[in-house]
């Protein structure tokens, strides 16, 4: 697993460098970004999913699907930084913060950027994510990570809700963008 995130951490880095490039082949903006998720050494390895990032006009669109979670709330950021070296998550650092606000829900006006509230997963152990991120910029959040809790977030405990550990983590970057077929 060591490796593994290792790797990630590298290919975020790569990631970051190539932000310019891509925004410009992709008509001047980034539309859309990618995360999987991988259990860090805090959890019971079993967390695991990918999330979808899309830029929309005034928010940034948060979808998928996290899986091997214990039924119930699970709090759910962005964290300041892409390096999985740690293997607890804890490298990841805090939420990301850009405004210097207190930690609240994804709903409040003044939050963390990275405060996307809480997923919640099933008697299966699967949580579907649909959030969104009122105000954020897509291309502010490559190379952060996202980060999975083991427990509800109360979106009001600073400096991070009380959410415990970080479960599951992963590294935001680029998206491939398929073109539709020309006729």
């Amino acid at each position: 697993m060591k490796a593994s995130l290792a790797a990630a951490t590298l290919l975020a880095a790569l990631a970051g460098s190539a932000t310019l490039a891509v925004a410009d082949e992709h008509g001047g903006g980034i539309k859309e970004a990618v995360a999987v998720i991988a259990p860090t050494k805090a959890g019971d390895g079993k967390t695991a999913g990918v999330i979808i990032f899309k830029q929309e006009k005034g928010y940034v669109h948060v979808t998928g699907e996290i899986s091997g979670l214990s039924p119930g709330k699970h709090g759910f950021h962005v964290h300041m930084f892409g390096d999985l070296r740690s293997g607890d998550g804890m490298s990841t650092g805090g939420h990301y913060n850009p405004g210097g606000h207190k930690h609240a829900g994804p709903h409040d006006k003044e939050r963390h950027m990275g405060d996307l509230g809480n997923v919640e997963a099933g008697d299966d152990g699967v949580a579907k994510v649909d959030v969104k991120a009122d105000g954020a910029d897509l291309h502010m959040l490559l190379g952060r990570a996202v980060v999975v809790h083991a427990k509800a977030d109360d979106l009001k405990s600073q400096p991070a809700g009380d959410a415990g550990p970080r479960i599951g983590v992963g590294v935001i970057g680029l998206a491939e963008i398929k073109e539709p077929a020309k006729k």
